[in-house]
């Protein structure tokens, strides 16, 4: 791993992945991103590991991708090949649409399908904000445990974006409430979350980490193969529903969100996010 965003560790037959940036809520930059996906081939590829936990250090699970770890300038610096133009003649480095949609193909796509299926199962831990971006790392994560103080929201609609690139929304609220949530921007609550069926379970914030491990140590007795095979039918079954189909299509409708902004400001967004801003200090 190359920063030192990521912690890893295992114990007791369970991987635990940290998100450790508590400093910016855990806004995710792209070599962030490089390592969370390391991480979890680590614990992927280890036969000691049974279960895998997502957490976060600090007061919030993560506010989503830091907008300036994952332009063009971070992708010129190495994190992306062909990202941007501009740079080499030592103009700042410019957005582009071929640039975004091969940054977001791989880091916000691509990763994301590859966590939901690994074979083993996997737990987020989330509390405080868990936005945008975030519900990219939580949504891949088979189970989900909130703390009481938990907010789930994607307000990228004030962006001038129909929503975050891995379009789980429908699958994870049902169609009426997505739209609402994706309509007004606001937030849902841990305890909202888990009347939809989008979170397992709702703890008191100090109970988070004691009551995953405790989910996690029960799983992790099973037997990995049958573990592999439930996992494996209740993702197959999604997806003979439409799921991967849908989640494909949507990532290149959320592109043409990226295009529109480029056409009329250069940038990949319309507006900046005050909200978010404010939903995250509070």
């Amino acid at each position: 791993m190359i920063t030192s965003f990521i912690e890893y560790e295992v114990s007791e037959r369970i991987a635990t992945i940290t998100l450790n940036r508590p400093e910016a809520a855990n806004a995710q930059t792209l070599p962030l991103l490089d390592d969370l996906d390391e991480a979890w081939r680590r614990a992927a590829d280890d036969p000691e590991v049974r279960v895998i936990v997502l957490q976060a250090n600090g007061k919030h699970f993560s506010a989503g991708h830091d907008i300036k770890g994952v332009g063009p300038e971070a992708a010129s610096n190495g994190a992306s090949n062909g990202a941007s133009n501009g740079a080499s003649n030592g103009e700042a480095p410019k957005w582009t649409l071929a640039g975004i949609y091969e940054i977001e193909a791989k880091r916000f796509l691509e990763y994301t399908l590859r966590w939901r299926n690994i074979p083993k199962p996997s737990i987020a831990a989330v509390q405080g904000v868990c936005i945008s971006g975030g519900l990219l790392l939580a949504w891949p994560c088979d189970l989900i445990v909130a703390a009481d103080n938990a907010k789930f929201s994607d307000p990228v609609v004030m962006m001038g974006i129909g929503g975050v690139e891995y379009h789980g929304h429908t699958w994870e609220m049902g169609p009426r409430k997505a739209k609402e949530i994706l309509f007004t921007g606001r937030h849902m609550t841990a305890q909202e979350a888990e009347s939809v069926g989008m979170v397992n379970r709702v703890v008191p914030l100090d109970e988070l980490r004691p009551a995953v491990r405790e989910l996690a140590a029960h799983i992790a007795q099973m037997h990995p193969f049958a573990l592999r095979q439930a996992k494996r039918a209740v993702n197959q079954t999604l997806d003979v529903q439409g799921f991967y189909a849908a989640i494909q299509s949507v990532f290149d409708i959320h592109q043409t969100g990226h295009g529109h902004a480029l056409s009329e400001t250069g940038l990949p967004i319309l507006t900046l996010l005050d909200g978010m801003k404010t939903a995250i200090k509070k």
